[in-house]
């Protein structure tokens, strides 16, 4: 159907957004501080799409496209870095409010070096695959800054977070890679998948994710910050 990867994208965000309104988590309340994260990876991830659609890396089958695109991508793609950014922090707010505990600093600092480790290997093994090198060599940077560079504190509910964004992203993304509604060139990755989901792809998701909490933790903490010497 034409409209499959927007209904994707409907559903996706659907009970986020009537969720939001909750009166314990009051996710609403943070909108302000999604927005100009949300536009700001999502224009660095568009850029990183278009070129990739252009080098072959994948294609969109536009048997499940309505035909509108920009910039050879399908309007639907670009929706998708609105919609599932949205609905992993509301998770990530989610778990803030609703659980108590977080993932220890040893637990945290443990992941976080075996993801730069991770990297560093797929960076330096696979500089060929242009998939495989930009997603590594971008969590890789992500997770230096983040952990060792400004010493964010976040991460710790982050990868709490994360694990927990894994069950929508497996029936979402599995839905575009099974049908498939988005196509990829296995000669530009590792050619491993989870069922039919590209290895790289949880990584993907991870950077999209980080460059997001990211800003959101920056501009509500500004703001609390400005509120507080005023």
């Amino acid at each position: 159907m034409k409209f499959t990867y927007l209904l994707i994208n409907f559903l996706t965000i659907l009970f986020p957004v009537i969720l939001s309104f909750d009166n314990r988590v009051r996710f609403n309340k943070s909108w302000k501080y999604i927005w100009p994260g949300m536009a700001i990876t999502g224009l660095f991830f568009l850029v990183w799409d278009v070129l990739f659609t252009v080098k072959g890396v994948w294609s969109f089958n536009s048997k499940y496209t309505l035909g509108i695109t920009f910039f050879q991508l399908p309007m639907e793609e670009v929706l998708f870095f609105l919609t599932v950014p949205f609905a992993c922090i509301f998770i990530y707010a989610c778990i803030e409010y609703y659980i108590k505990w977080a993932l220890s600093d040893l637990v945290a600092q443990t992941i976080s070096s075996a993801l730069v480790v991770l990297s560093v290997l797929n960076v330096v093994f696979n500089y060929h695959k242009l998939y495989t090198l930009v997603t590594f060599g971008l969590v890789g940077v992500l997770v230096i800054l983040i952990k060792y560079v400004y010493r964010l504190k976040w991460l710790n509910r982050f990868y709490m977070a994360y694990l927990v964004t894994l069950i929508p992203f497996y029936i979402v993304n599995g839905i575009l890679t099974s049908i498939p509604i988005v196509v990829y060139n296995n000669v530009q990755n590792l050619g491993t998948r989870i069922g039919t989901i590209p290895f790289e792809d949880h990584f993907y998701l991870m950077a999209l994710l980080l460059m997001n909490v990211c800003f959101f933790e920056y501009f509500k903490q500004h703001e609390v910050t400005i509120k507080t010497l005023s």
